[in-house]
C-alpha cells in the first residue's frame, strides 16, 4: 500500500514548569486542554494535550513538562518552528494580544499571501501564527482572553531544519507521500494531500547551523496522520521494505503510534486518528480529570502524589463548575 498521509497529527515538545506551560497554552494562546495524562514511559511527569474544541488530529500540541529540565538548543536535526493557523484578518489582533501579555513578537512578515507572526513560549520554543486566505473550517475553542473569531484553528505547518535537503525530501515524498510545493531560497515546502493549513512542512536548509539538542524549549517529535490501525500496519510494512528503522506499533491509548527518524535527524511518528480523546471521558469534560491507561491505574495514588497540582481555567477545573 502506498503511504499517503493526509497531514499533521500532533507536535510534541519538552516544557519546563507544568503550571507555566498550562497558563501559556490555555490562557495566552486560548487552546483547550483536551487530555490530562502522564508520560507513559515516565508516569511521574504530565503529558498535556492542547487542541481545538474536540481535540481533533491536526489541532494538537502536546508537552512533557519537566519542572527542572535543562534548556535545549535549536538547530539542525529537529523541528525548529511550530506554526498555528489563525483567521486571515486576525494577525494584528494577535500581535496586540501577545504584546499585552508581555510576549515579545517579531514583525508581521508577508510571503505567498500568508501573514506570519513569530514569538516564543516561556521555555523558548519557537512558535508562529499564520494568517492565510485558504479558510480553515476547524472548530476553535472560545475563551475569555481569546474569542473564537480570532482563535487558533489548529496546526498550520512545522519547519524541519537540516544540513542537506535531498534525503529529508525523499523521506517526505517517497516515505510519507507528500508532494513538493514551493521553494523560497533555502526553504522548501512540501504538502500532504491537498495541502493547506495542517498539511504543510517546510524544510529549512542551514548547513552551518549547530546540531539541535532536545531538552526544554524544543520539539521532541512530529506526528503525521494515519486513518486507522490497518492502514498504519500496512504503512509500517512499507517503511520497513524501504529500509527504514521503524518501531513496533505502540498503544498510546488515544491513538496507535510508530516512530522513526527522517534522514535529517528529526524524530517522526505516524499516529492513527482513532480512537480519539473521547474514549475515556465525555467530550464536554475533556482534560478535566487525570486519565491513566489501564496498566497504570493500580499506581494512581502514587502517581497523583508525584505530580504537581495544576491551577486550570474554569472550563478545565471541575472544582469551579
Amino acid at each position: 500500500m502506498a503511504i499517503k498521509t493526509s497531514g499533521l497529527h500532533h507536535v510534541t515538545a519538552i516544557g519546563g514548569d507544568p503550571q507555566r506551560n498550562a497558563d501559556f497554552y490555555l490562557r495566552t494562546l486560548g487552546l483547550r486542554l483536551v487530555k490530562t495524562t502522564v508520560n507513559f514511559d515516565d508516569p511521574g511527569t504530565y503529558h498535556l494535550y492542547y487542541g481545538d474544541s474536540a481535540g481533533k488530529p491536526g489541532s494538537l500540541m502536546t508537552f512533557f513538562p519537566w519542572p527542572d529540565a535543562p534548556s535545549g538548543r535549536h538547530g539542525t536535526g529537529q523541528a525548529t518552528t511550530t506554526s498555528f493557523s489563525i483567521p486571515e484578518a486576525s494577525i494584528g489582533w494577535w500581535k496586540q494580544h501577545l504584546n499585552a501579555q508581555q510576549i515579545e513578537t517579531g514583525e508581521i512578515r508577508n510571503a505567498d499571501d500568508e501573514d506570519t507572526l513569530t514569538f516564543r513560549d516561556p521555555d523558548g520554543l519557537k512558535l508562529a501564527l499564520v494568517a492565510h486566505p485558504q479558510g480553515d473550517p476547524r472548530d476553535p475553542w472560545d475563551t475569555e482572553l481569546v474569542p473564537a473569531e480570532h482563535a487558533i484553528r489548529g496546526l498550520h505547518s512545522v519547519t524541519l531544519s537540516v544540513t542537506k535537503e535531498d534525503a529529508t525530501a525523499g523521506m517526505l515524498t517517497d516515505g510519507l507521500g507528500l508532494s513538493f510545493a514551493t521553494q523560497d531560497s533555502n526553504r522548501l515546502r512540501f504538502a500532504a494531500g491537498e495541502g493547506g493549513p495542517g498539511a504543510l512542512v517546510d524544510v529549512l536548509v542551514t548547513p552551518d547551523a549547530p546540531r539541535g539538542l532536545v531538552a526544554a524549549g524544543t520539539v521532541h517529535h512530529v506526528a503525521w496522520r494515519a486513518p486507522d490501525e490497518p492502514t498504519q500496519k500496512a504503512w509500517r510494512e512499507e517503511l520497513v521494505d524501504q529500509g527504514v528503522h521503524v518501531t513496533s506499533i505502540l498503544d498510546r491509548q488515544y491513538f496507535r503510534s510508530i516512530y522513526f527518524r527522517e534522514p535529517g535527524g528529526t524524530l517522526l511518528e505516524v499516529a492513527t486518528d482513532e480512537p480519539g480523546f473521547a474514549i475515556d471521558e465525555p467530550l464536554l469534560e475533556l482534560g478535566r480529570a487525570l486519565k491513566l491507561p489501564p496498566w497504570l491505574e493500580p499506581r494512581r495514588e502514587e502517581i497523583q502524589h508525584m505530580l504537581p497540582k495544576l491551577n486550570l481555567p474554569a472550563e478545565n477545573n471541575p472544582e469551579l463548575s
